[in-house]
């Protein structure tokens, strides 16, 4: 039987998952990370992105957060997210259709505020589309 680890993945409205996991990949801010059973303990800020685990028993699951944080100690994985859903709750459209907004928001730089959010949510866009196109990726579609 593999080894395996504690994760959860919260969001400010609720718990999104909590189990027992072989593996978590996610990206943080200095870059990918992979974390399995007994990994060093860390703290590190998230990126928009995909949260991909394998869960006990090797079933394979995909998250979607929009940044916060990842907690790592020995027997305990806590993602901390702003936003997180589960990957098959994504809208394409709406990501989209939000990529296309931001882009001509950050085409018409109005202000920086305008434009620092706009480029905020380029990047969750971008982020959710990545996320459905590693789901494809894996389901070989």
């Amino acid at each position: 039987m593999a080894m395996t680890v504690h994760c959860d993945i919260v969001s400010a409205e609720e718990e999104i998952f909590s189990g027992l996991v072989e593996f978590v990949s996610v990206t943080g801010s200095l870059g990918d990370l992979g974390i399995y059973p007994g990994h060093a303990p860390l703290l590190t800020e998230l990126k928009p992105g995909p949260v991909e685990m394998r869960k006990q028993g090797g079933e394979q699951d995909i998250f979607y957060v929009s940044g916060g944080f990842i907690e790592v100690q020995p027997n305990k994985v806590i993602v901390l997210a702003d936003t997180a859903l589960h990957a098959g709750d994504l809208d394409e459209a709406a990501a989209i259709e939000a990529q296309k907004h931001a882009e001509q928001a950050i085409g018409d730089k109005q202000s920086e505020f305008e434009y620092g959010r706009a480029a905020t949510q380029l990047a969750e866009a971008a982020a959710q589309l990545r996320t459905l196109q590693q789901i494809r990726k894996k389901l070989g579609k």
